[in-house]
């Protein structure tokens, strides 16, 4: 069994941005789990309806 060990996830999340309005994009989280307990988010990215790569700082999160 690895100690240290990263993963990279993808789910479905709700987004908002002023130019477009709300959206739903594709969100990947890389995290850096210890013993299989995630420790630290490493860095995350949103693929947008054109194919770009985009970070997540670009948008806020809708509440």
């Amino acid at each position: 069994m690895k100690l240290i060990t990263v993963r990279r996830k993808t789910k479905y999340e709700n987004r908002f941005s002023k130019q477009m309005g709300r959206l739903s994009a594709k969100n990947t989280y890389i995290k850096k789990y210890v013993l299989g307990i995630p420790f630290k988010t490493l860095h995350k990215y949103r693929e947008t309806y054109y194919g770009e790569v985009k970070d997540c700082k670009q948008c806020r999160l809708s509440a």
